[in-house]
């Protein structure tokens, strides 16, 4: 099969590699400089530690999929990261590195990827982590980027799907609706919000804000444990289903942002982009009653809200309830490639 040929303004694979993502890999031995065909991760005494387990994830963004053609290369590349980051916050993990995959259209520039690998540096010093590998092809399709995420828990307490039981609360981080809402306002929609609304909206669908330090706390305390990547209900969904339970969520309850809130106060049917719309990368969890002081205590120390939306009960699915108690019907519970 003809492999197609970079664009005239793009450095060739090698080059690339070398010019601006090898400098990614400093500070990281295994990764040896991006200058063989794998890394070599010690497994003890490298990235992960005695008594720590891996915990792997990867997630893919598509142009005209998970961003805007036109969106610039560095937030394009930090909110790669970050979902995957996310990811790892959900399971309590702290990352350690990463692998980068990018299937690069012609459009795609010189300038464009010197944007794209300056966003990568600037949130692997944010949290820490360094890039140990991967691989960069030429597509005439859209634009697709992949990172395989790994991070370290200790052995046994990673916090997964399954552990959600009747009578705990369901908790979730910071305010939700923002990204999708953020994404209508990007193509123009959100007509009635002002400009600082409509900004904040965007910045949240642009660059999340992944909850390790947060995941990280929750470890112990949280049952059960996803991010908000599809939606609300889509993802509680998915605790339920493997947990063996059913849900109740109260719209009452939901935390809004100013700008959500501006939003639906001017289109109440957006209450569905809430519920169902996805890219808020925040945390959902259940958790016993009995440590609600707790949480509260943990969100006023990190500095992020953590809201109780509803209780986990007996049965299958998810149930909205509107402040009478009566269901709200979900048109689209989230967001499916398939």
């Amino acid at each position: 099969m003809a492999k197609a040929k970079p664009g005239p303004s793009r450095p060739g694979e090698f080059e690339l590699i070398q010019r601006l993502f090898a400098p990614l890999s400093r500070g990281f031995p295994d990764a040896y400089g991006l200058a063989d065909d794998v890394a070599y991760v010690a497994l003890e005494g490298g990235l992960v530690r005695a008594g720590e387990e891996l915990v792997l994830k990867t997630d893919a963004l598509v142009a005209g999929v998970h961003f805007l053609a036109e969106d610039e290369g560095d937030l394009v590349a930090r909110k790669l990261l970050r979902v995957n980051l996310s990811d790892l916050a959900a399971k309590g993990a702290t990352p350690v590195g990463y692998l980068l995959m990018t299937a690069l259209a012609p459009a795609r520039d010189e300038a464009w990827l010197a944007e794209f690998a300056a966003g990568l540096a600037a949130d692997q010093a944010t949290f820490g982590i360094g890039l140990l590998g991967g691989d960069s092809v030429a597509t005439p399709g859209a634009t697709t980027l992949s990172v395989a995420a790994i991070g370290r828990v200790a052995a046994g307490r990673a916090v997964l799907r399954r552990g959600a039981r009747p009578g705990d609360r369901i908790y979730v981080s910071g305010t939700l609706g923002d990204a999708a809402l953020g994404l209508k306002a990007a193509a123009g929609g959100l007509a009635g919000i002002d400009a600082a609304a409509r900004a904040f909206l965007i910045d949240r669908y642009r660059l999340p804000q992944p909850r390790l330090a947060l995941g990280l706390a929750l470890v112990g305390t949280a049952r059960a444990m996803i991010d908000i990547s599809d939606g609300l209900v889509a993802d509680l969904g998915h605790i339920c289903e493997v947990s063996g339970v059913g849900a109740v969520v109260e719209v009452a309850l939901l935390p809004l942002s100013h700008a959500a809130k501006a939003s639906l106060a001017g289109e109440p049917a957006l209450l569905a982009s809430v519920l169902g719309g996805g890219d808020d990368y925040e945390l959902l969890f259940t958790a016993p009653p009995a440590t609600e002081a707790t949480l509260a205590e943990l969100g006023a120390r990190l500095g992020v809200a953590v809201t109780v939306i509803g209780r986990i009960e007996a049965g299958q699915g998810v149930r909205v309830l509107d402040p009478e108690g009566h269901p709200v019907a979900v048109p689209v519970a989230g967001y499916q490639h398939f």
